[in-house]
């Protein structure tokens, strides 16, 4: 029989575990104009908007400047071109009101190549994004070039294997990266304590800030409605995923104001951080929905891989390196850096749609049991592991600040 001292273990755990929620907010109109969103209150922008010059979105910009037909039927490019950008620049313009300084706004954007009047030639969508960020003020961080490896090595874009004749076949994107201003800075201990648990780890990092990324494949389009396929360009889960986590803390709030198929939602859901999504296509809402519904399998089988993927560079860097120094406190797993010492990769625990356009995710504020293994013998002798259970103190977690969550109210 339990003792009136001892306290009701199960309702104790229950009570940690349910105090990080995330809110998630589709709104179906054009980001051209985002006056839900106050003034610098905005964390991150991940997005990837229609490409200007690439056929499928063609209806999707002349139905929002007649011109833009005109200048097509003319054969004029460069005007198409230009006129076509010029609507994404008033949702540039959004993106500069919204975002923190310090913010980051990370842009996935390809290049488009056509052939208008017999006149085949590339229309630089990236670096046409790139001058009107940095003329609004922003600041231009190394870009990601990423390959998306779609098209077949014997696949030839003019006269093939006769010279003077043939045009290297386009088979990258872009993701560029901005911040406004000076460096965010974390200055109360409770905000520091929650970076040290956002990070990443080192393995990852290594990968994830490189400039070239060669590992994901294009997303491929699994709708059955073949018209709002077409107005579709998701692209894959992990490039969001690496973005929210790269650029941004747990309890933040991602912005996408091309949320098409809702790739960027279901990341930052995954990742713990708060979301709008904009989007001008109503018939999306159930595809999107789709995802939400699934996303928590779908979330915790992808932190269970994070792991796992660790586990395996910890027994392969053991074999070439030795013990490790470090350890993690809430796993107790090794790890190389100290700034790896609080991570925590939260587990989803459910996900409840409050309306037909909300949905609130809840996360466990516990590590997930059956990754907590005794690790002593990957540490030195001066190093003891925390065993399974046996975690160190640490602040008490603060929930989400209510000026984050006031915008998805």
């Amino acid at each position: 029989m339990q003792s009136k001292q001892e306290p009701n273990r199960t309702l104790l755990i229950k009570i940690t575990i349910m105090i990080m929620k995330t809110i998630h907010q589709m709104i179906f109109k054009s980001a051209n104009n985002m006056s839900h969103i106050p003034q610098e209150c905005v964390d991150l922008i991940v997005t990837s908007p229609p490409y200007p010059m690439i056929k499928m979105w063609d209806d999707s910009f002349t139905a929002q400047d007649h011109q833009i037909k005109k200048a097509l039927n003319d054969g004029d490019g460069l005007l198409s071109f230009e006129l076509m950008n010029q609507i994404l620049d008033k949702v540039w313009d959004e993106v500069v009101r919204i975002l923190k300084p310090g913010g980051f706004a990370c842009i996935n954007i390809g290049d488009a190549v056509r052939t208008i009047n017999a006149n085949f030639m590339l229309y630089p969508n990236q670096s046409r994004v790139l001058t009107h960020m940095l003329n609004k003020g922003l600041i231009a961080l190394p870009a990601i070039i990423w390959r998306k490896q779609l098209n077949a090595p014997n696949k030839f874009m003019g006269s093939g294997t006769l010279p003077a004749g043939a045009y290297v076949t386009l088979e990258h994107e872009y993701i560029l990266i901005f911040r406004k201003h000076r460096k965010r800075e974390f200055q109360q201990e409770a905000d520091k304590q929650n970076r040290r648990e956002s990070a990443i780890f080192w393995e990852e990092r290594n990968n994830w800030f490189s400039d070239i990324w060669m590992d994901l494949k294009g997303a491929g389009q699994k709708m059955s409605d073949k018209k709002v396929r077409q107005r579709s360009g998701a692209f894959p889960f992990e490039i969001p995923y690496r973005l929210i986590n790269m650029f941004s803390v747990k309890g933040d709030t991602v912005v996408d104001p091309f949320l098409g198929t809702g790739t960027t939602m279901l990341a930052a859901m995954a990742a713990g951080r708060n979301s709008i999504g904009y989007e001008v296509e109503a018939d999306l809402h159930n595809t999107i929905l789709s995802g939400v519904n699934s996303i928590v399998n779908v979330a915790n089988e992808r932190i269970r891989n994070r792991i796992k993927t660790h586990f395996v560079f910890v027994e392969q860097r053991m074999k070439h390196k030795g013990k490790f120094k470090h350890q993690n406190r809430c796993y107790g797993f090794p790890v190389i850096t100290l700034q790896e010492k609080d991570l925590l990769l939260n587990q989803l625990l459910s996900m409840e749609k409050v309306n037909k356009n909300r949905a609130d995710i809840i996360y466990a504020d516990e590590p997930q049991q059956n990754f907590c293994e005794d690790w002593g013998s990957y540490y030195s002798e001066k190093h003891e592991p925390v065993r399974p259970g046996l975690k160190k103190h640490v602040p008490e977690k603060q929930p989400p600040k209510l000026v984050q969550l006031g915008l998805l109210d």
